[in-house]
């Protein structure tokens, strides 16, 4: 759910993202995890963006990650592979304040090879910053703050302030969703109105996708009991073959 409304933000507020992380408003384009490699590796968080001459590449975490350093080198061979003449930014954007060192890492190394990388702790970053960039506004909440609760009245206030309605919508839904990581739902629904938020096509499109993996979910519980395939994909609305599928993927867990 924290990746997706990243995701979204990235995505589509990316000129905000190039003012925060490259000092400026740079036209950014989405770049396919699979561009980079037929297998890419844990794309769920992973976003990348692309200009003329550069290569953006961020990494959202709710948590630390052992793995973060090895991906950011192997993203950046990647990267060179599919495009030689572009440099790569990456930045590792960590969400939810930790006393891990792992959050420190900004380098991998492996014998005579050295790779580095950024790393940004939200929490370390004065909220007021993000409140200057709408698609940034989501994250005031989970900046530097001594008041989380009175951060998001500020940020609620400023997206009263884009008059675009389908824009204070998205913005209302992913700040509701970051804002999860440091506040209690009440308090979350009591600034934000979850009315607007509700129409959203951000909250629509988590709430679709809850739906599907529920209905995976369920049909894999029914293939570890022994119901046939056909009564499965006629109880859960998922087809045959996404059923089958389902089922070549608890087939080959033991052998990964």
């Amino acid at each position: 759910m924290y990746d997706d409304a990243c995701r979204f933000l990235a995505e589509n507020f990316s000129a905000d993202f190039a003012s925060w992380l490259l000092g400026e408003p740079v036209i950014l384009t989405e770049i396919q995890p699979s561009e980079l490699s037929l297998d890419p590796i844990r794309a769920d968080a992973l976003i990348l963006l692309e200009s003329d001459n550069m290569i953006l590449h961020l990494e959202f975490q709710t948590r630390p990650d052992p793995d973060i350093p090895f991906r950011m080198f192997d993203y950046r061979g990647r990267g060179y592979r599919r495009d030689k003449t572009k440099t790569m930014r990456q930045v590792v954007i960590y969400l939810k304040q930790t006393a891990s060192d792992l959050v420190h890492k900004t380098d991998f190394t492996l014998e005579r090879t050295r790779h580095e990388f950024d790393v940004i702790r939200l929490w370390e970053q004065p909220n007021d910053l993000f409140l200057q960039y709408p698609g940034l506004i989501p994250f005031a909440v989970l900046g530097q703050t001594l008041n989380p609760e009175s951060t998001l009245r500020q940020a609620a206030q400023a997206i009263e302030q884009i008059p675009d309605l389908a824009t204070q919508a998205n913005l209302i839904a992913t700040s509701a969703i970051l804002a999860g990581l440091k506040l209690e739902d009440g308090i979350i629904y009591r600034i934000l109105r979850r009315d607007i938020m509700q129409e959203s096509s951000v909250y629509r499109s988590i709430l679709a996708e809850g739906k599907e993996q529920n209905r995976r979910e369920i049909a894999m519980n029914f293939l570890r009991e022994g119901f046939p395939i056909e009564a499965i994909a006629r109880g859960t609305g998922l087809s045959i073959e996404e059923v089958q599928h389902l089922q070549q993927q608890m087939n080959d867990a033991p052998q990964n």
